[in-house]
């Protein structure tokens, strides 16, 4: 811990969390002074609903994901199987090993010979329906796109002037331009995403020069961050910056900002 300089009854930490930082703006004043313990109850409190919350919720989380998993996975197995697994306790986690297990073992299938030609008969036999046809093969490129190692979806956060000349917005690559769009267009064109705040699940497709689009060294999650939290969550440079030049490096640059 370290003394406050402008009020030595103040104790500032000498490594800073979320919480740290709550309890120190409840407690000092605009002239650095002491509030009083009613103040400090006050930060208290709030530091323990940040601390906590964030925790309970994905616990929770969680465990509903987990029991839907579980639930599923009953009717799935057969009864016997089931209650040898389960018996008349439920462990929660089961039911993800065996969804887990199905999807390996359904890959490997999928990768053999004889997998290659039932998933062969099987997309030709959905080309031929109208409906199902569209549903089928928009999830399986958007799945693709996703999954795939070597797409260019989300691999790069990117600030250009929109919707006009002075006006900064956030996007995420999703590819490079290609046929038509870029056969019509004199400049090569970047595929831009760019998210609506706080849901960053519904947003625009723009067709960008490439020239016009600043990268920024943010990664897509921090970017992600930044658009649900509608900029209150902002990306630390420091942080970035001691990542990239290792831990070593990193301690000695923290250890020389707490005692300067």
């Amino acid at each position: 811990m370290q003394d406050d300089g402008k009020n030595p009854g103040i104790k500032k930490p000498a490594y800073k969390t979320s919480a740290d930082k709550l309890l120190l703006e409840n407690i000092s004043g605009k002239d650095g002074k002491d509030r009083g313990t009613v103040a400090r109850l006050r930060g208290y409190l709030l530091a323990g609903i940040l601390v906590t919350a964030p925790i309970t919720i994905t616990i929770y989380l969680t465990y509903i994901f987990l029991t839907f998993i579980d639930s599923k996975v009953a009717f799935v197995l057969p009864e016997d199987w089931y209650q040898a697994l389960y018996g008349k306790a439920t462990i929660p986690g089961i039911g993800l090993l065996v969804a887990l297990t199905f999807f390996i073992c359904v890959g490997w299938l999928a990768t053999n010979f004889l997998g290659r030609i039932v998933i062969l008969i099987s997309e030709k036999i959905l080309a031929r329906m109208p409906i199902i046809r569209s549903i089928y093969g928009a999830t399986k490129q958007i799945m693709e796109t996703v999954m795939t190692s070597q797409s260019n979806a989300f691999r790069d956060v990117v600030m250009f002037e929109y919707p006009r000349k002075g006006i900064w917005s956030l996007g995420f690559v999703t590819g490079t331009s290609e046929g038509e769009v870029q056969d019509l267009t004199e400049q090569e064109t970047i595929n831009i995403f760019v998210p609506t705040t706080p849901n960053p699940t519904s947003g625009f497709l723009l067709f960008v020069p490439k020239k016009d689009l600043i990268f920024l060294e943010m990664s897509v999650e921090e970017g992600i961050k930044l658009v649900v939290s509608g900029g209150m969550i902002s990306p630390d440079p420091k942080k970035r910056r001691q990542k990239k030049q290792g831990p070593e490096v990193a301690a000695a640059m923290s250890a020389n900002e707490e005692n300067p």
